[in-house]
């Protein structure tokens, strides 16, 4: 389905009366630069009660981080997480259902959105989905069935028949999961290998990717404490080391990473900052100079704020703010790390923090409504 995206700004002039002056008196007029936008993608589930209708869009202010609604991209269904390609001519949709599915949309140049197409993922739940920095590969992880596929990308940026799908079938899942989970699944920031975060079996799976065939081959695997639930890693710019959010026992552990073999290596869990129980942390980001880190914490309902030492292997627990919702599912920084966006699930909203050069959170204005909002991606 083609759409139009009509979130440009108009420049509206005005005129003032005013009793004609000397030419030589009058100033040159000064032009008047509309204010920066970039496009903001939506992620729901359409299925859900109060949901969305498919991918919503909108535009951010690049300064203030005021949002901007548009249309929806329909024809997509439970797009509850969002990637886009390097070349930012295409973004890549899950559908988060029995029969899992990534969908490819195609951005133009002049704001049109244009369905491409979906390929079954060959597992159920697909929750998460990445694109290798070749740009040929997609990579898509299904929650349910605890698998994980690989995707063909064309030129076009449409997808193409699934190449491999590989299911964990060890180790035992930990107490409680009832198998294995995959919740994740990203490139190194070498590009040498693929990881994949397995919430029911507390492991962390390295692959090696053959970019010829589009196969991965286990190369490592990381273990983490039995129960405690990992979901979402993000590395820091160094490519030495990996913040890890463990959801089930409320902690965020700090990985060592060799590019060269790919095991991660992780150490000891830390604190949320969020006290007793669980407060079901989400996803971390890393600031893009590696400075902070920062935690979505679901039951808590707040952001955990990490200064970053130790060029990468130390996490310093700042504090805790609240994050203006409820549930927040996901989190996404701006290109250059100056916003931080929250989706937050239960609200149905989208808040918006800027981000200070020591690591602080200002909350910019008023949430943003947005149905079920469990994926929100700035776009460059």
């Amino acid at each position: 389905m083609c759409i139009r995206d009509s979130l440009g700004g108009l420049l509206a002039g005005a005129a003032l009366a005013a009793a004609p002056a000397p030419a030589a008196a009058r100033p040159a007029p000064v032009p008047v630069a509309p204010r920066a936008t970039r496009p903001l993608l939506l992620g729901t589930y359409t299925s859900e009660g109060g949901g969305g209708t498919g991918i919503g869009t909108a535009a951010y202010d690049t300064g203030t981080g005021a949002i901007t609604p548009g249309p929806v991209i329909t024809g997509v269904e439970n797009p509850s997480y969002l990637a886009p390609h390097p070349s930012g001519a295409t973004v890549y949709a899950v559908a988060e259902q029995g029969a899992g599915a990534v969908t490819a949309v195609a951005i133009t140049p002049d704001g049109t959105y244009e369905v491409l197409g979906s390929r079954p993922t060959g597992g159920s739940g697909p929750t998460h989905l990445s694109v290798h920095p070749s740009g040929r590969w997609l990579l898509s992880a299904n929650y349910t069935s605890g698998s994980v596929a690989v995707h063909p990308i064309a030129a076009d940026g449409s997808l193409g028949d699934r190449t491999d799908l590989v299911t964990h079938s060890s180790p035992p899942p930990g107490p409680g999961q009832g198998g294995p989970h995959a919740h994740q699944v990203v490139t190194s920031p070498d590009g040498g290998h693929v990881l994949a975060v397995d919430l029911g079996t507390d492991t962390v799976y390295t692959y090696a990717l053959d970019v010829s065939a589009g196969t991965l081959t286990e190369v490592s695997r990381a273990a983490l404490a039995p129960g405690s639930g990992p979901r979402h890693l993000a590395f820091h710019p160094g490519g030495r080391f990996a913040y890890l959010a463990c959801e089930l026992d409320d902690t965020m552990v700090v990985c060592g990473y060799d590019p060269a073999t790919g095991a991660l290596t992780p150490g000891p869990g830390q604190s949320t900052g969020t006290g007793s129980g669980t407060s079901y942390p989400a996803q971390p980001v890393v600031t893009g100079d590696g400075a902070y880190v920062y935690l979505a914490n679901r039951g808590h309902n707040s952001l955990t704020r990490y200064a970053v030492e130790g060029d990468g292997a130390v996490l310093r627990l700042l504090d805790t703010v609240p994050v203006g919702g409820d549930w927040p599912r996901q989190l996404a920084l701006s290109p250059d790390s100056s916003l931080l966006f929250a989706a937050n699930q239960r609200s149905s909203t989208v808040t918006v923090f800027g981000v200070g050069p020591d690591g602080s959170l200002t909350a910019a204005g008023a949430p943003f409504p947005a149905p079920v909002a469990v994926c929100v991606l700035p776009l460059p």
